[in-house]
Protein backbone atom coordinates (compact mmCIF):
# COMPACT_ATOMS: atom_id res chain seq x y z
CA UNK A 1 0.00 0.00 0.00
CA UNK A 2 1.19 3.51 -0.67
CA UNK A 3 0.95 6.52 1.63
CA UNK A 4 -2.77 7.02 1.01
CA UNK A 5 -3.67 3.36 1.43
CA UNK A 6 -4.44 2.59 -2.19
CA UNK A 7 -3.09 -0.63 -3.66
CA UNK A 8 -0.15 -0.20 -5.99
CA UNK A 9 -0.72 -1.62 -9.45
CA UNK A 10 2.14 -3.07 -11.49
CA UNK A 11 2.63 -3.59 -15.20
CA UNK A 12 5.20 -6.33 -15.74
CA UNK A 13 7.02 -8.45 -18.30
CA UNK A 14 7.81 -12.13 -17.82
CA UNK A 15 10.06 -14.25 -20.05
CA UNK A 16 11.36 -17.79 -20.38
CA UNK A 17 14.94 -16.75 -21.18
CA UNK A 18 17.06 -13.82 -22.29
CA UNK A 19 15.57 -12.61 -25.57
CA UNK A 20 12.95 -15.36 -25.27
CA UNK A 21 9.17 -15.27 -25.31
CA UNK A 22 7.73 -12.16 -23.63
CA UNK A 23 4.49 -11.82 -21.69
CA UNK A 24 3.13 -8.46 -20.54
CA UNK A 25 0.57 -8.28 -17.75
CA UNK A 26 -0.94 -6.05 -15.07
CA UNK A 27 -1.69 -6.94 -11.43
CA UNK A 28 -2.55 -5.49 -8.02
CA UNK A 29 -0.16 -7.94 -6.34
CA UNK A 30 3.10 -8.39 -8.23
CA UNK A 31 4.64 -10.80 -5.72
CA UNK A 32 1.62 -13.13 -5.78
CA UNK A 33 1.17 -12.93 -9.55
CA UNK A 34 4.84 -13.59 -10.26
CA UNK A 35 4.72 -16.56 -7.88
CA UNK A 36 1.74 -17.92 -9.81
CA UNK A 37 3.60 -17.58 -13.12
CA UNK A 38 6.79 -19.12 -11.72
CA UNK A 39 4.90 -22.15 -10.45
CA UNK A 40 2.54 -22.53 -13.45
CA UNK A 41 -0.49 -22.13 -11.19
CA UNK A 42 -2.46 -20.33 -13.88
CA UNK A 43 -3.02 -22.18 -17.13
CA UNK A 44 -2.45 -20.15 -20.25
CA UNK A 45 0.28 -18.34 -22.15
CA UNK A 46 2.90 -18.13 -19.40
CA UNK A 47 2.58 -21.77 -18.36
CA UNK A 48 2.54 -22.93 -22.00
CA UNK A 49 5.71 -20.99 -22.88
CA UNK A 50 7.34 -21.36 -19.44
CA UNK A 51 7.57 -17.60 -18.82
CA UNK A 52 8.73 -17.78 -15.21
CA UNK A 53 11.25 -14.96 -15.03
CA UNK A 54 10.20 -11.41 -14.04
CA UNK A 55 12.47 -9.10 -16.05
CA UNK A 56 10.68 -5.74 -15.94
CA UNK A 57 7.97 -3.95 -13.99
CA UNK A 58 6.58 -0.49 -13.48
CA UNK A 59 4.40 0.72 -10.60
CA UNK A 60 1.21 2.78 -10.98
CA UNK A 61 -1.24 4.14 -8.43
CA UNK A 62 -4.29 4.11 -10.71
CA UNK A 63 -5.67 0.99 -12.37
CA UNK A 64 -6.71 2.90 -15.49
CA UNK A 65 -3.14 4.16 -15.99
CA UNK A 66 -1.68 0.69 -15.51
CA UNK A 67 -4.13 -0.94 -17.92
CA UNK A 68 -3.48 1.78 -20.52
CA UNK A 69 0.28 1.26 -20.13
CA UNK A 70 -0.10 -2.52 -20.46
CA UNK A 71 -2.07 -2.12 -23.69
CA UNK A 72 0.46 0.39 -24.98
CA UNK A 73 3.36 -1.99 -24.30
CA UNK A 74 1.51 -4.90 -25.93
CA UNK A 75 1.16 -2.79 -29.09
CA UNK A 76 4.92 -2.15 -29.29
CA UNK A 77 7.22 -4.09 -31.54
CA UNK A 78 9.43 -6.66 -29.87
CA UNK A 79 12.62 -4.59 -30.21
CA UNK A 80 11.02 -1.76 -28.21
CA UNK A 81 10.05 -4.21 -25.44
CA UNK A 82 13.60 -5.60 -25.36
CA UNK A 83 14.96 -2.04 -25.07
CA UNK A 84 12.49 -1.32 -22.27
CA UNK A 85 13.69 -4.40 -20.36
CA UNK A 86 17.38 -3.67 -20.96
CA UNK A 87 17.02 -0.07 -19.74
CA UNK A 88 15.91 -1.33 -16.32
CA UNK A 89 17.55 -4.74 -16.32
CA UNK A 90 20.43 -5.06 -18.82
CA UNK A 91 21.42 -8.52 -17.52
CA UNK A 92 17.84 -9.85 -17.73
CA UNK A 93 18.03 -10.86 -14.05
CA UNK A 94 14.99 -12.43 -12.45
CA UNK A 95 13.66 -9.52 -10.38
CA UNK A 96 11.32 -11.64 -8.26
CA UNK A 97 13.68 -11.91 -5.26
CA UNK A 98 14.27 -8.15 -5.35
CA UNK A 99 10.58 -7.50 -4.69
CA UNK A 100 10.99 -8.42 -1.01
Amino acid sequence: MNRINRPIIAVYIMTNSRNGTLYTGVTRDLVRRTYEHRNSLVKGFTSRYKCKKLVWYEVHELVMNAVAREKHIKDFERIWKVNLIETMNPEWRDLYDELF
